[in-house]
């Protein structure tokens, strides 16, 4: 039974809104808005569900970069598509995973990934 109990429980803590997101997708708490601007942010509409989230710009938004440890985000290459030898890319300009993106880490274009 207990088991059971504790199965339920993180069941329901897995499907509960992520601190500073909004309970569901509609319009985001008063709360939530409130913290996101404390972090600079802007509460939008992303993703392919369009789900409100808190998105906080960069102030090293375009530096360039040859790694992830230059930027506050990502190194991401300013292109997608594979690359050969040392690159550099830039810095990305929001904590936003969407689109599809090349990482730039230790000089080297990594694989790129789509994210919906």
């Amino acid at each position: 039974m207990r088991i059971l109990i504790v199965a339920l429980a993180l069941l329901s803590a897995a499907c509960s809104p992520m601190a500073g997101q909004a309970p569901d997708a509609g319009a985001p708490t008063q709360t939530a808005g409130a913290a996101c601007a404390a972090r600079g942010g802007e509460i939008m509409r992303v993703g392919r569900l369009q789900t409100s989230r808190c998105v906080v710009p960069f102030p090293d938004a375009g530096k360039v970069c040859r790694d992830g440890d230059d930027c506050l985000g990502d190194c991401r290459a300013e292109t997608a598509g594979p690359r050969e030898g040392a690159v550099t890319g830039v810095c990305a300009p929001n904590d936003l995973p969407f689109g599809c993106n090349t990482p730039v880490e230790n000089g080297r274009a990594g694989p790129t990934l789509c994210v919906d």
